[in-house]
Formats: structure tokens, sequence, C-alpha cells
């Protein structure tokens, strides 16, 4: 069993991963502006966008409240002491970085910014390889088969499995 946390670089976390796609987005949208459909669809479109960032917003706050209560950290920087797998885990083995995502989605269409969602493809492969394949890694060889059996419960991004 190691001590070491997940990741050893600092800028190995969703902020980076998913923050360099937003400001691209942003810049391209200056330069190659490019819209979501308007008119009679744009309420629906902030509707949506409201209700995501919301959504987004509440995955994020109960996975962090939910690891505040076992005493484990949320910066994949640190080390893990315990899988957490009640609350929002016990449907997600990822809700921050799904809630994060959800929260984009949600600012992309509230702001009318589709290149963030043209940009979260590469975002997202960005996310399984440099965040989540290493985060997994960890947790299997630190926790074994209490992780392993968490793995064979519940979905990496949603979802429980029979």
């Amino acid at each position: 069993m190691t001590n070491k946390a997940a990741h050893k670089a600092r800028w190995q976390i969703f902020e980076v991963v998913f923050g360099i796609p937003l400001l691209i987005a942003i810049a391209l949208q200056l330069l190659v502006p490019f819209s979501l459909p308007r008119g009679h669809l744009t309420p629906v479109f902030i509707s949506i966008g409201i209700a995501l960032l919301i959504l987004g917003g509440i995955l994020v706050a109960q996975a962090r409240r939910e690891l505040r209560k076992y005493g484990q950290p949320t910066d994949p920087g640190q080390p893990t002491l315990k899988i957490v797998t009640t609350g929002v885990f016990s449907f997600s083995r990822n809700p921050l970085y799904l809630g994060g995502i959800v929260f984009l989605v949600g600012v992309a269409l509230v702001l009318n910014l589709p290149w963030l969602i043209v940009l979260l493809l590469p975002a997202l492969i960005a996310c399984h390889t440099i965040l989540i394949v290493p985060e997994e890694r960890y947790l299997l060889d630190r926790f074994g088969e209490e992780y392993q059996l968490y793995r064979e419960r519940v979905g990496r991004w949603i979802g429980r499995k029979k």
C-alpha cells in the first residue's frame, strides 16, 4: 500500500484540464464567432443551461460535502485514506468531474458559447487520460479488492451496475 497521491503534477486537476478548453472556446468565439440557433429557442437554451448550472453545482457541492464528511481531500494531489461510496459516490465514481462537466455545458448554453461544447470532447479525453486513469490505478493499488468491488458496483460517470 502506498501513501502517495494519484497525481504528482500540480496542473493535473479539473480546473486546468477543462479550464484551458474554456479559455480556448472564449478566444475562438471572439475570432470565429459561432452561435447556437437564436430566436424562439433562445429561452429554451438559457433555461436548460440554468438547470444544468444548478445541477452541476449541486453535484460538486454534494461530492465535496461527502468527502469532507469522511475527511478525504478533493485535491487528487493529496493521498486518499478511505474510499467514499456514499451519497453521490453511490451512483458516480467521479461526481466532481461529472458535476463540473454538467456545469460547463450549462455555461455554454447560457452564454451561447458552442465552442465550449465542441471542445468538451477533447477535454473529456484528456480528463480520462490525465485524471481518471491515474486515479483509478492509484485507488486500485492502494485499496485493492475494496476499490475493485466499488468499480463493479458503480459506473465511472453515472449509474449503478448489476
